[in-house]
């Protein structure tokens, strides 16, 4: 398959599935990310921060930021509790995507925007791509940095850390344009559609600390 007929496949995969999920009423976006050669030294990267352990709880150097962090939580579960009515699953879900995010220098609030649009917040939601997940990961991924169990990308802090390390990569390769790196996340870089979705609902999950 040639490079323009690649693009157009994948557009019309998306905006197939954006069809699907609109007609089935879910505030979902489902994204299909391009597998595209990595260089040695950046597949090597990738694996080691997919492969690096993970505390069960963030850890916090002083009393005033882990009182942030605990403000945070309880807003941001307040405002997760229609989507997520289990209290346990949903601070769960919300301290691991706290950790990841921080972890891979992202805000909290973009990548709860992402999940809003990627997957509605649908642990195994799988696009018609075959993205899977809360972030919609593509399954090559596994292959590519992780062990190659495709089945762990459903897991809750493995999808995240997938999702949250491949948008950092994303962001590093268009030199901080983050307009560009979500694009790239999507498979629609260059299309304001996604991006200006994502900022849209990040909005909704800006918590003012102060």
């Amino acid at each position: 398959m040639t490079s323009a007929r690649r693009r157009l496949w994948l557009g019309a995969a998306c905006a197939g599935a954006v069809g699907a999920l609109l007609a089935a009423g879910r505030t979902a976006w489902a994204g299909a990310q391009v597998e595209e050669p990595l260089a040695d030294a950046v597949r090597t990267a990738l694996a080691a921060a997919i492969a690096e352990q993970a505390p069960p709880r963030p850890s916090f150097e002083n009393i005033e930021e882990r009182l942030a962090y605990l403000k945070w939580l309880s807003a941001a579960s307040e405002r997760l509790k229609r989507r997520k009515a289990d209290h346990h699953t949903r601070v769960e879900f919300l301290e691991a995507l706290w950790y990841e995010s921080k972890r891979a220098g992202l805000e909290p609030a973009l990548i709860l925007g992402l999940v809003q649009v990627e997957s509605g917040f649908r642990k195994y939601a799988i696009s018609v791509a075959g993205a899977r997940g809360y972030m919609q990961v593509m399954p090559f991924w596994a292959r590519l940095i992780g062990d190659g169990d495709v089945h762990r990308l459903f897991h809750l802090q493995t999808n995240l850390r997938f999702g949250c390390v491949i948008l950092r990569h994303y962001l590093e390769r268009e030199r901080g344009d983050m307009f560009l790196a979500l694009g790239r996340y999507n498979g629609s870089r260059g299309r304001a559609e996604y991006p200006n979705a994502v900022f849209a609902s990040r909005r909704q999950w800006d918590i003012k600390l102060a």
